[in-house]
């Protein structure tokens, strides 16, 4: 299959569904070949939204693109290390991309906020369940992708990762585990820099997955007074598909200049800005740091209407309105 990444040998990590699904598409769409992975091959019962490894292979390759779906627990070292081995041998050492999106946490995050549990009202588990597949996940599977792109002196290791390691967002563990994960890229950036390896940390906007959708179903019967249940609904309404994210990673595993970002935080819209396309459904995405976004996530439309995009709080300034000194 021909496109922008013909010949590249990619992973995507928790691709049965939601962000990691909507990356393989659009890797698989573009000419890679592409190694998901998901705990389980086919559907599970303590899964309460659809999608499976299986039927994401199906759609890439339906799309011409070719997929290998790989059964592994990436909280199981000896899984992870499989994995990397299967790669490893099936393609000659080559790995182009890594991308961690493998994440356990969703429902109990779901469960907790609809509580409204403080940190110390959670279970004892509640870090692991968070951060052992998410967090230290990533930082494994990124050590074995090392290992893989060092000797060839190229590759792109992308963590998924969110605004909530910048500010407090529902739980605890996870405003950890994402900051810990664009730590995580800017840190390793700089060992890998030598070797001509990129590490970012990708922040999509508010993703219209499975699980959102889900959760919004299960709160339609709020009252519509409710300022939370409002925004929460708009951000929804005007989410982000998760091909979106999709169409992020192929534009950065194919830019000749990625070494430019690497150590940073890239944010979904601002490469779909710099390359000029749109989410799969046509829709136009607004940058979350430009006063029009803040405008229309607050309700001001006809004001947000009339404000350029351009005009946006720089990154500077958001990471200082949330210093610790």
């Amino acid at each position: 299959m021909s496109g922008p990444l013909a010949g590249k040998v990619c992973i995507v990590t928790g691709a049965s569904r939601g962000i990691g699904k909507g990356i393989a598409l659009q890797l698989g769409e573009a000419g890679a070949t592409v190694y998901i992975t998901g705990r389980g091959l086919s559907p599970s019962g303590d899964v309460k939204v659809g999608g499976t490894l299986q039927s994401t292979a199906e759609e890439i390759e339906s799309r011409g693109g070719k997929c290998i779906p790989v059964q592994c627990d990436h909280g199981n070292d000896e899984d992870v290390n499989k994995l990397f081995e299967r790669v490893k041998t099936e393609q000659n050492g080559r790995l182009d991309v890594l991308v961690n999106n493998a994440y356990s946490g969703v429902t109990a995050i779901a469960e907790s906020v609809k509580a409204g549990n403080t940190f110390w009202e959670e279970e004892d588990g509640m870090w692991d369940t968070i951060n052992k597949v998410g967090l230290r996940g990533h930082y494994i599977a990124a050590v074995h992708a090392a290992r893989l792109m060092v000797p060839a002196k190229q590759g792109l290791i992308i963590n998924v990762s969110s605004p909530g390691g910048l500010m407090h967002f529902a739980t605890i563990p996870y405003c950890i585990g994402k900051s810990g994960c664009d730590r995580m890229a800017s840190e390793c950036a700089i060992d890998l820099r030598k070797h001509n390896i990129a590490y970012v940390s990708l922040w999509p906007g508010a993703v219209r997955t499975e699980h959102v959708l889900s959760f919004g179903k299960g709160n339609e019967d709020q009252s519509a007074d409710d300022k939370a249940s409002k925004m929460m609904k708009r951000m929804i309404e005007t989410g982000e598909t998760p091909e979106f994210a999709g169409k992020a990673v192929v534009h950065l595993a194919a830019d000749p200049n990625i070494m430019k970002k690497s150590g940073k935080i890239v944010h979904t819209t601002w490469v779909a800005n710099e390359h000029g396309y749109s989410d799969v459904d046509g829709r136009h995405h607004i940058d979350p740091f430009s006063i029009k976004y803040m405008l229309n996530l607050s309700g001001h439309t006809w004001l947000a209407g009339v404000t350029p995009e351009f005009i946006r709080f720089p990154g500077w300034m958001v990471a200082a309105m949330y210093h610790h000194f």
